[in-house]
């Protein structure tokens, strides 16, 4: 597509088959969704649907007035031009050894993530922030 991104926030009723039906909706259209968060929205019984899409404005529009059309959507806000807060999170496995753990727990440490599981020869560590300071600690931890 190679617009821009532009974040779509839908709430739609709590029922089985909604998330299929409306990611349908940009599939259809040829759009990939680059980013996906559902979950419960204040009101009961209905969930928040927040998407971030790659696309042409005149197309993302075509396509959120193609989503009022499915029965369990309430409302559609494209946010894009608001301002929003943005985090990414990370869950990574990291085989270690006994002389690798004290360097990784030093670079977690440094990019204040934290480790939420310890085995005997792996950790599990939670990386959140930026899409930026996830990539750079992904890239520490590879080697």
């Amino acid at each position: 597509m190679s617009g821009r991104l532009h974040t779509i926030v839908a709430l739609v009723e709590n029922r089985p088959g909604v998330l299929n039906k409306i990611a349908s909706k940009w599939r259809q259209r040829g759009f990939n969704i680059e980013s996906l968060t559902v979950g419960h929205s204040e009101i009961p019984g209905l969930s928040r649907m927040t998407f971030t899409v790659d696309g042409q404005a005149h197309d993302i529009e075509q396509v959120t007035k193609q989503l009022f059309k499915v029965i369990e959507v309430v409302k559609i806000s494209d946010v894009t031009e608001q301002e929003t807060v943005a985090r990414e999170l990370a869950l990574i496995k990291i085989a270690t050894t006994k002389e690798t753990r004290s360097a990784v727990i030093e670079i977690v440490d440094i990019f204040r993530a934290k480790i939420v599981d310890v085995a005997a020869d792996s950790l599990v560590v939670e990386a959140t922030g930026t899409e930026d300071k996830v990539d750079a600690i992904i890239a520490m931890l590879t080697p």
